[in-house]
């Protein structure tokens, strides 16, 4: 049939920047569909990015505050968070370099919002004009948000979720977080370097329960370290908002009482009005699309990638798919598979980064292992810098030496995890610890940390 091109990819985030430049340089017709002013989808504007950007600057501001060199001034030095927040300039430069990237490879951009008519036609709907295209394959790469209970109200100005607490024009006193997951944490982290009394109420028994335990108690920790109070196993009631506040109802009994009240629990695809029941696409309830190992919909010329699709919800591993089912589309099949283990990065404060099984899995499997730490304490380039927080943690093999799991606490987290990710993705034997042991590293530097927890777990064998 005549289309229009050979593949439409419908929002420009991460997965669909990755599936539209990948299909480019396989040289097929490309175009994107973005609602928004701008490219870059939620990851650059409302998400990722931004609170990234935000966590940053607050993390300078504590670090200036703590340097004995500035210590007279310090406590004079007053920044509220629309302050912050104006000074995460990044957003902008990542989407100027996006649309470099696509003007370069021909990949045309349909501003307006996309909404099937059929299996085959895509209408595109800008200032009450409507346009209808037709292509080969459709990848839909919408993402998601913030998951709204209907008896919420989330138009009281009291009430926030992630995407609105980035547009708060003042600091407030108190806030309480509903919801423990990585979104609940890392906002946490950064309104208590504010000086702001937090609650975070936690639906679970434990924080972030995928993490690796000892990971975790240090995450509790150190954020009760820095003022916040933490509730596990509670589960909301109602939600009472006023002029003077904001009250989180519990089921236990227990209420929260604070200017603000982020709820940061769960995330649904936004798949709302797009013709997607119409067209013949399976959908959870959670608004999310159900799709294949190959990231096709109930429709084969139809794929879903990113958070649209579900777990794991990280932009990273969103543009992989991306990638992947660009060279499906291309090809009619991929060579290559997806690795199903990726590190995990949060931004909390100190951050945490992990790759590979935890203690507990190891445990539940009967793998003989041992452990290797480093303290960060003893690191010179994290006594230099000041950041002497956390610990780097290796899990090896006792008879094989084979790294099976890294996790990390700390500054440069989400950095450092990267070398041993690499060196576990060897084969058999090269992933060896002794590659720690017997490679030279920079000093001073965080990365030194991986001999130390190398020789610490040696030392346990012997």
């Amino acid at each position: 049939m005549n289309t229009d091109y050979e593949a439409i990819v419908i929002g420009s985030g991460p997965g669909g920047e990755g599936a539209a430049m990948k299909l480019n340089k396989a040289g097929k017709r490309v175009a994107i569909v973005e609602m928004h002013e701008q490219v870059g989808g939620g990851c650059t504007h409302w998400g990722t990015i931004p609170s990234k950007a935000l966590r940053h600057n607050i993390q300078l501001l504590v670090d200036y505050r703590r340097n004995p060199l500035f210590a007279h001034i310090a406590e004079q030095i007053r920044v509220d968070y629309p302050q912050l927040l104006a000074a995460a300039g990044v957003i902008q430069e990542q989407v100027t370099t996006r649309y470099r990237y696509y003007a370069r490879n021909r990949v045309d951009i349909l501003h307006g919002r996309g909404r099937f008519l059929d299996a085959g036609t895509l209408a595109v709907e800008q200032g009450g004009k409507e346009r209808h295209y037709q292509a080969e394959h459709y990848v839909i790469a919408t993402g998601s948000s913030p998951y709204h209970p209907a008896q919420i109200d989330f138009t009281h100005p009291r009430v926030h979720d992630s995407d609105s607490i980035l547009s708060l024009e003042h600091t407030p006193k108190s806030l309480t977080i509903y919801g423990a997951g990585v979104i609940g944490c890392e906002y946490a982290s950064i309104f208590c370097n504010l000086d702001v009394k937090v609650n975070l109420v936690n639906t679970r028994d434990r924080l972030l329960s995928f993490l690796d335990d000892e990971i975790t108690d240090a995450l509790g920790y150190h954020l009760r370290n820095q003022g916040v109070v933490i509730r596990h196993n509670e589960e909301y009631q109602r939600v009472e908002a006023s002029d003077d506040g904001v009250i989180l109802h519990c089921k236990s009994g227990k209420k929260f009482k604070t200017d603000l009240l982020l709820w940061a629990n769960g995330r649904t695809g936004n798949t709302a009005d797009m013709g997607l029941a119409e067209a013949g696409i399976s959908l959870n309830h959670r608004g999310q699309i159900e799709v294949e190992k190959s990231y096709q919909t109930s429709l084969p010329h139809i794929y879903a990638v990113g958070d649209v699709a579900g777990p794991p919800g990280l932009a990273s591993a969103s543009y992989d798919q991306g990638r992947f089912v660009g060279a499906h589309i291309a090809n009619g099949a991929c060579d290559w598979n997806l690795i199903e283990e990726f590190p995990t990065g949060i931004y909390t404060n100190p951050e945490i980064s992990s790759f590979g099984r935890t203690e507990r899995e190891l445990t539940e499997a009967r793998i003989p292992y041992e452990v290797g730490h480093a303290m960060f304490k003893s690191i010179a380039r994290a006594q230099i810098t000041g950041h002497t927080v956390g610990m780097l943690k290796l899990l090896f093999h006792r008879d094989t030496l084979e790294i099976l799991g890294i996790h990390c606490f700390g500054e440069t987290a989400a950095e450092i995890v990267h070398i041993g990710q690499a060196i576990m993705s060897q084969r058999a034997g090269a992933n060896s610890l002794l590659y720690f042991t017997e490679t030279t590293f920079n000093y001073p530097t965080m990365a030194e940390a991986y001999r130390v927890a190398a020789l610490n777990g040696l030392n346990r064998l012997f």
